[in-house]
């Protein structure tokens, strides 16, 4: 397993297990897609194949290049990147 750092709200590190098959993504919304900003989520890896996530992965390349330090940023909001997921979860049943 792999460790994984976030912030807490006291502004101190906290380290996150992250599960064996899961990659961590930052979504940074609109804002400069900063380490500070957005919400942290766990992305199963086999949703990552999916066309809806390829699409979002592919602008996160565009936006921040593939030499992103750190975590994965995706440039999408927490709303739109759940329904993404959504439907890529369904379309695997």
């Amino acid at each position: 397993m792999m460790s994984w750092k976030r912030k807490t709200s006291s502004g101190e590190e906290e380290k996150v297990v992250v599960p064996r098959g899961h990659v961590p993504m930052l979504l940074a919304g609109g804002d400069d897609g900063g380490d500070h900003h957005g919400e942290r989520v766990l992305v199963p890896v086999r949703l990552l194949s999916d066309p809806s996530v390829a699409a979002l992965l592919d602008m996160a390349a565009q936006r921040y290049g593939y030499g992103q330090p750190g975590v994965l940023r995706v440039p999408c909001d927490a709303g739109h990147f759940r329904q993404v997921l959504d439907g890529a979860m369904h379309s695997l049943k």
